[in-house]
């Protein structure tokens, strides 16, 4: 973050304590927003004068909170269904702490969100209202939030606990019971939506440049997606037939698989994945031998052309957005090329102006007339200004 300057440096954790971790921080996305730092300064203000808690979407400790919200999100996509299709009671303290945990931090980002500023498209200040920010959240994403963060973890750690303490005569149904709860567990998956409006939600804040920004994030993004789909994937391969019992035709049983470590369990399946997804027959040597592996490889193979479809559209789509002012500048002389043509100029005057549109614009172009109408009046003045000097 950009080192605080100007009237805004009296905002500091040294004279506010932690209330500054609250307030709008003077950065890239701030100055694009307010145009100034008087206006982010104006902001600091108002927010205190509200005397109320808001965190405010351009504050530090809402950078900081995505980026740990982001890690722990991810985290919880890969393990769950680590944890459904291969641990089985095996993960020990540690994950069954990282459970709970996360249920309770995800709890708590629910309650958050009452108490967090939004940046609405349609306005050039951030709503700190508490009544429109609950109103907004319980419109939206409230509903999705609460199924993906109810507590399962809880119940698990319960059941656990319940299973180890009954006696030999429970056991088949305590574990008929565990089974139930980690498959209604799976509703936990469901904060892949959270990860993705984390995402969207860092490109605001973030205090880089806005196209590498845009640009990093959009493929990081792509490629985090790609490889939940592809670990999913390879979960469901062995969950299945694990709920069958281990039929004695089925693909585990085959690879006698049955007492092999948790990894070369996960590799098998990951690899069985990949070859339907992308249309190999390395992991499918033989054709499926029942209906139900039927239809996994079907669901394999469908998920395969929609990665497909997803990786080239978003290729392109970024292939396309990169330096659109190149772009319109080719477009433009094109356009100059094909008239000249039409209008059969001399050769030496076609040059003549081509080489001036490239002295002029220098292979860029910019609607100049409409980028000075969306800057405010002082900012046109020092831009003219500095345009004479």
């Amino acid at each position: 973050m950009e080192k605080l300057r100007g009237p805004v440096w009296r905002f500091t954790k040294a004279t506010y304590g932690w209330r500054a971790l609250l307030l709008p921080q003077l950065n890239r996305q701030s100055l694009y927003l307010y145009g100034s730092e008087v206006a982010v300064e104006k902001e600091c203000i108002r927010q205190l004068q509200s005397g109320v808690f808001v965190i405010h979407p351009f504050s530090t400790m809402r950078s900081y909170y995505i980026m740990c919200m982001m890690a722990i999100t991810f985290l919880n996509l890969i393990g769950i269904p680590m944890e459904i299709a291969f641990l089985d009671r095996e993960g020990g303290l540690v994950w069954e702490s990282f459970n709970v945990f996360s249920d309770t931090l995800f709890l708590i980002d629910v309650a958050l969100n009452f108490r967090m500023g939004i940046i609405a498209e349609d306005s050039e200040e951030a709503i700190l209202d508490i009544k429109r920010i609950r109103a907004s959240y319980l419109r939206t994403w409230f509903i999705p939030d609460i199924i993906a963060a109810f507590p399962i973890g809880y119940i698990l750690l319960f059941a656990d606990l319940k299973y180890h303490n009954d006696g030999s005569t429970k056991t088949n149904k305590m574990m008929r019971i565990l089974m139930f709860v980690r498959i209604i567990s799976l509703i936990r998956l469901a904060r892949v939506s959270r990860l993705v409006r984390f995402f969207n939600e860092v490109e605001k804040v973030s205090n880089a440049n806005l196209e590498v920004v845009r640009l990093f994030l959009r493929i990081l993004s792509l490629f985090m997606m790609i490889f939940l789909l592809c670990h999913w994937n390879g979960c469901i391969q062995y969950f299945v037939p694990m709920l069958e019992e281990f039929p004695s035709d089925c693909w585990v049983r085959k690879e006698n698989l049955m007492n092999a470590t948790v990894s070369t369990k996960y590799s098998w399946g990951v690899f069985r994945a990949l070859s339907q997804m992308i249309a190999l027959s390395y992991g499918s040597m033989d054709a499926p031998t029942n209906y139900v592996e039927m239809w996994i490889v079907m669901v394999s193979m469908v998920s395969g052309c929609m990665m497909y479809t997803v990786l080239v559209a978003n290729t392109t789509a970024m292939i396309a957005n990169i330096d659109p002012a190149s772009k319109e500048y080719k477009d433009k002389m094109s356009r100059l090329e094909h008239y000249m043509t039409f209008m059969k100029l001399p050769p030496e005057l076609q040059l003549r102006i081509s080489n001036y549109y490239q002295a002029r614009y220098g292979g860029k172009w910019f609607d100049e007339r409409d980028v000075m109408e969306t800057v405010s009046t002082a900012l046109k003045e020092v831009q003219q200004q500095h345009w004479w000097e």
